[in-house]
């Protein structure tokens, strides 16, 4: 079985547009459902944020309409509980040695959009990562963090490549609104990647290579599905 590193922002809140502050983190459904999947495939899943500080769970996430009921919502915030120690204690993402994984994993939530966008560590490992044929996967808000990619010659390493992302239209009806600061998806496209995306709330994967994307929290499992197929290859 393959070694996965799932990379979690460590971000708790969003610079909204019009200056203030919109409480955030990661979503329980994406860290929880992709961490699950790839576990029960038999992978080993470490994860990492930026200093090595605990991240936090985006509140919103954790509402029985946002998890799609009580009894997800509940099971949500279980799984969270049992893996709290791993949580609490992440490896710090400076020093992870890219060479040791199979596989970068990359859950969202609007935290990505303050921190791992533009880390500098975080995008030298992806840049290495992708050099090295390793499996890249970020899905909803996660692909923010690609935008990290850049190589020496300044050049964006995922530059022609197709994947997917939380679209517009599901960021102005059904995210932070008018008032998000940027969207990651005119983002991407604004540095040559190629868009795809499919109807808004509907789960929906690209692969391009080694590139595993998807688009929303709907389409979390799927991600992991794809990520678990790619690496038993």
């Amino acid at each position: 079985m393959a070694n996965i590193l799932m990379v979690v922002s460590a971000a708790d809140s969003l610079t909204m547009r019009d200056g203030s502050e919109h409480p955030t983190g990661y979503w329980a459904e994406e860290l929880v459902v992709s961490h699950k999947t790839l576990l029960d495939a038999g992978h080993t899943v470490h994860i990492a944020t930026l200093g090595g500080a605990k991240p936090t769970v985006d509140q919103v996430s954790l509402t029985d309409d946002s998890a799609g009921g009580m009894e997800r919502a509940d099971g949500f915030r279980d799984y969270i509980a049992a893996i709290d120690a791993e949580l609490s204690a992440p490896l710090v993402l400076a020093d992870v040695r890219i060479e040791t994984y199979d596989g970068v994993v990359m859950p969202g939530g609007h935290g990505p959009m303050t921190d791992l966008y533009k880390d500098a560590d975080l995008g030298r490992l992806l840049v290495a990562a992708n050099k090295a044929g390793a499996i890249i996967a970020p899905f909803c808000h996660g692909p923010a963090a690609l935008l990290s990619a850049v190589d020496d010659d300044g050049k964006f390493a995922f530059e022609g490549r197709r994947l997917t992302v939380f679209t517009n239209e599901e960021e102005l009806n059904g995210g932070t609104g008018p008032n998000t600061p940027w969207f990651v998806e005119d983002a991407l496209t604004d540095k040559g990647a190629i868009v795809e995306n499919a109807a808004a709330w509907s789960s929906h994967v690209v692969r391009d290579g080694n590139l595993i994307t998807g688009q929303n929290p709907q389409s979390s499992e799927d991600v992991a599905k794809e990520v678990n197929k790619a690496l038993l290859k």
